[in-house]
């Protein structure tokens, strides 16, 4: 995998600070300010560090998010979020956003915030872009694990085109570059572009046998409408190389958000950070 340039400026890169702090990724027109939560941890070199990646149209203030910098804050391990690009507290148009920006975005962060070892925690779409970053900085030395949640992996070509969308969404994509999709999970539709689907078909990683050289543990709800447990399976059996855990919620949604999926949650996180 071709390893991912970034250009970005550094506005704010106070470490001691977890109120937001911004960079600048981007060159010219493709310029966006990122904004970074940043909570380094009080236990140095006893616990790598924890970079949260949100889902599609989701923030760096979700309630996983939040609980994951809260735990951290209690055992002295450093916590790292951001928003991508038309998400949240930063900058950018959402319908001009797509993968390559958000990967971009993510390895940006992670170079500037993460000098040590990390956990990749991923939900939904960043259970995508965790698997991206990892494989584009393996040879780092400083991926200690991934947690994912739902990992949606593909979704804009195996969830999305191939499976959601009908022959008349199809078409009303590629004729107008837009179609507006119901959420169940905001009053606003998601906005799915023509330039989201195509560009997405540049990060696929089905079809061929992955290694990331890295522990991973995924999390799933059997009740999640939208990736379904299928989907999640066909991850473990593209990481036949490396030590996969997977657990099965069954009363669990796509959110994974109530009490016990966060405890859960917590606990995978912190069996990943001591292993």
């Amino acid at each position: 995998m071709a390893r991912t340039e970034n250009i970005y400026q550094n506005e704010s890169l106070n470490m001691g600070d977890s109120e937001p702090q911004f960079i600048q990724i981007g060159k010219n027109d493709a310029k966006r300010r990122i904004a970074v939560r940043n909570s380094p941890g009080s236990s140095a070199g006893s616990r790598p560090g924890i970079l949260w990646l949100s889902g599609f149209k989701s923030d760096m203030s979700g309630t996983k998010a939040e609980a994951l910098a809260e735990e951290g804050a209690r055992n002295g391990q450093g916590v790292v979020r951001f928003d991508y690009s038309g998400h949240g507290l930063s900058g950018g148009d959402f319908e001009d956003a797509c993968v390559s920006d958000w990967l971009e975005e993510a390895l940006a962060v992670f170079d500037a915030y993460c000098p040590g070892e990390t956990v990749l925690v991923g939900s939904s779409m960043g259970g995508w872009i965790a698997l991206l970053l990892a494989l584009a900085r393996k040879g780092s030395g400083r991926i200690k694990g991934l947690v994912l949640i739902a990992p949606a992996v593909d979704f804009t070509e195996e969830l999305m085109w191939k499976q959601r969308f009908s022959d008349e969404i199809r078409a009303t994509i590629l004729a107008d570059g837009r179609w507006e999709q119901p959420s169940a999970y905001s009053d606003a539709p998601y906005v799915i572009t023509r330039k989201l689907i195509e560009d997405g078909r540049n990060h696929l990683l089905f079809g061929a046998p992955l290694h990331l050289g890295a522990p991973v543990t995924i999390l799933q709800g059997a009740q999640d409408p939208d990736v379904p447990e299928s989907h999640a399976r066909r991850l473990v059996d593209a990481l036949p190389l490396d030590d996969v855990t997977f657990s099965l919620v069954p009363d669990g949604d796509h959110r994974l958000s109530r009490p016990q999926d966060i405890d859960l949650l917590l606990r995978a996180v912190g069996e990943m950070s001591t292993r």
